[in-house]
């Protein structure tokens, strides 16, 4: 099944209960672009607004420019590090001490 970028941005931008306007402010865009983007299959993102929409959305530019990619566990968690990555060194050493302390509830 193919997915076009327009119908793929609509989905997630809609699973994250975002406005087009919220999408707009969070990707530094406009809510025209963002809607001929959803709606109009001749509008191309420069690479910069293709990165900022995926990151608003939780998603990977290549998930977003193939048309046959499935949203899946990989790629979000492709998504989530690239994030994590730029974190600084304090926000990455908090992260991880909320992974330990939530694995540690687990085991009990």
């Amino acid at each position: 099944m193919t997915t076009s970028l327009g119908a793929k941005l609509k989905h997630h931008r809609q699973e994250k209960g975002y406005s087009l306007d919220k999408l707009a402010e969070l990707t530094e865009s406009s809510k025209s672009y963002l809607w001929e983007l959803e709606n109009r299959d001749t509008r191309k993102p420069s690479a910069e607004k293709l990165t900022r929409v995926a990151q608003a959305l939780g998603v990977t530019t290549d998930y977003l420019l193939d048309d046959t990619a499935e949203a899946d566990d990989e790629m979000r968690k492709e998504a989530f590090f690239r994030k994590f990555s730029k974190l600084t060194a304090d926000d990455k050493e908090k992260i991880a001490d909320m992974i330990e302390s939530w694995g540690a509830k687990k085991t009990k």
